[in-house]
């Protein structure tokens, strides 16, 4: 089920980022210490009591071409209409209100979403006083907050939970795979979604998605049920869009989301750059399966080292996501189309794979005894046990004498010895290091 978005819009210099890394504080997903995860600071997730909710910082959004700070405003204001279920319009009060401000009012206005001003810079009782000439603005909610201080913060999220829109139940059973397809502009995702559905369909209806403009599409193939989670085709018009790459991550994250096999479209013709690696990043962090699918390879030139060139090149590029299968295709001429849907079903089901824990530790067992934990200033790590604790995806608890000692290299080898014995292909896998209590 998706979460709620909620976007932070405003001029520069207003604070926008600060707020956005004090809602988000340590929720952010990036891996630490693996080599190659991009981290960008665009989208985040953040939590107020039960409610958890996506939070775009639109400071993040870079605007090429015309400098002029009215255009970048209204563009990143534009974006957040776009995406957002709630809007936090972000305020100077030491500056009071602007002409920029006033424009971006405007737009908010006409949107008819729900708007809460965040009035930033409220650092002392004094400046109190000073929130209220925003209510000129026409928006009901103004909150005083201080981003230096981080107070008010709670105050904030409070009035904008308020405004999330109702969850419902998604229709579709456990049985259903819901496969998303993302990738930068142009790749080819909406040519493949309608190369996977082509004659083979057996089951086609549109039904709306939970998410705005976006289209699921159910269909079945030989007994297994899908549901593709379609962003492609969704470009707005405009320059704005044209030429803001993250705009497509925003798309990208929300099909994640809800999806169980993320597809990573890259264009074989122009190889990968760096904008594939923002959009794989966030299907990795947030925990589910992938495969890599190379499109439009029917039109590159190739020998018979091309292929494994290329594959090599994707390893290189994306060397947190080595779990990931790679399936060349062609979306035009449907080249080897047939083998991406049994691909999908081996990652699904390896996403969903949980291990019995004595079968576990006899793995673990067996790894420390070829490869003992190495010391940190004389003390060596103990590990007594192992066990996996969710799936969707796989998540493993290793409890330990010292959690300190568990390095990142050897927790690396012991999930090389997890995924050497059990699979786990196309699915990363989650491990958390805790201490052994006494009456355990």
């Amino acid at each position: 089920m998706a979460r709620p978005v909620v976007a932070i819009v405003g001029r520069p210099n207003v604070g926008k980022s600060t707020i956005f890394n004090r809602i988000i504080g340590d929720k952010l997903a990036i891996v630490e210490d693996k080599p190659g995860v991009t981290r960008d600071r665009l989208y985040g997730i953040g939590e107020w009591l039960t409610s958890e909710f996506s939070i775009i910082d639109t400071g993040g959004i870079e605007i090429e071409g015309d400098d002029q700070i009215m255009r970048s405003v209204r563009a990143q204001a534009e974006l957040a209409i776009e995406e957002a279920d709630v809007i936090v319009f972000m305020v100077d009060a030491k500056a009071g209100v602007t002409p920029a401000d006033s424009e971006v009012a405007e737009l908010l206005y006409r949107a008819k979403k729900p708007v809460v001003v965040a009035v930033n810079k409220v650092d002392n009782l004094q400046r109190s006083d000073d929130i209220y000439e925003f209510y000129s603005l026409g928006f009901g909610a103004v909150i005083g907050i201080s981003g230096s201080h981080g107070t008010g913060i709670g105050d904030l999220l409070e009035e904008v939970v308020k405004h999330f829109p109702e969850t419902t139940e998604e229709e579709y059973g456990e049985d259903v795979i819901r496969v998303a397809l993302i990738g930068r502009p142009n790749v080819g995702k909406s040519s493949l979604v309608n190369a996977i559905l082509g004659e083979e369909r057996v089951i086609v209806s549109d039904v709306e998605g939970t998410t705005r403009d976006a289209i699921d599409t159910p269909f079945e193939k030989d007994g297994q049920k899908y549901v593709i989670i379609d962003t492609a085709g969704m470009r707005k018009r405009g320059k704005v869009y044209e030429t803001t790459e993250k705009y497509s991550v925003m798309r990208a994250m929300k099909a994640i989301e809800r999806a169980d096999v993320v597809l990573v479209v890259i264009d074989g013709e122009v190889g990968i750059i760096e904008q594939d690696k923002h959009i794989a990043g966030y299907a990795h962090e947030a925990g589910k399966a992938a495969v890599f699918v190379v499109n439009k390879w029917d039109i590159v030139e190739k020998d018979d080292k091309t292929m494994h060139q290329f594959t090599q090149k994707i390893r290189d590029h994306f060397l947190f996501m080595t779990y990931a299968p790679v399936v060349y295709v062609s979306a035009k001429t449907k080249q080897k189309l047939h083998k991406l849907l049994p691909v999908v079903n081996s990652a699904a089901e390896q996403h969903a794979l949980r291990v019995q824990t004595h079968v576990l530790n006899d793995v673990v067992s067996d790894a420390v005894a070829i490869t003992p934990p190495p010391t940190d200033k004389g003390k060596r790590l103990k590990i007594n046990y192992a066990t996996q604790v969710a799936v969707k995806p796989p998540t493993f608890v290793i409890f330990v004498n010292d959690p300190e000692l568990m390095h990142f290299s050897y927790q690396r080898y012991l999930e090389n010895k997890i995924r050497a014995a059990f699979g786990f292909e196309g699915t990363p896998l989650r491990f958390f290091t805790r201490k052994k209590s006494v009456d355990e």
